[in-house]
């Protein structure tokens, strides 16, 4: 599992992250974001609290 990071953080590498509860659970609707090279800081979430993991690479 990646570590989860706040909105507003600088992602610790590029990627595929999708939003996450407070403790790393699931969400309903959850939101996912591309993250580039260069791109920070994450966005914020649909709701306070709520926190990103990276689930893998950048799609092409």
């Amino acid at each position: 599992m990646s570590p989860l990071q706040k909105p507003g953080e600088k992602p610790c590498k590029p990627g595929e992250y999708i939003e996450r509860g407070p403790r790393g659970g699931q969400v309903s609707k959850p939101r996912q974001v591309t993250i580039e090279p260069g791109d920070n800081p994450l966005p914020p979430t649909q709701e306070g609290g709520r926190t990103w993991e990276r689930i893998g690479p950048p799609k092409p």
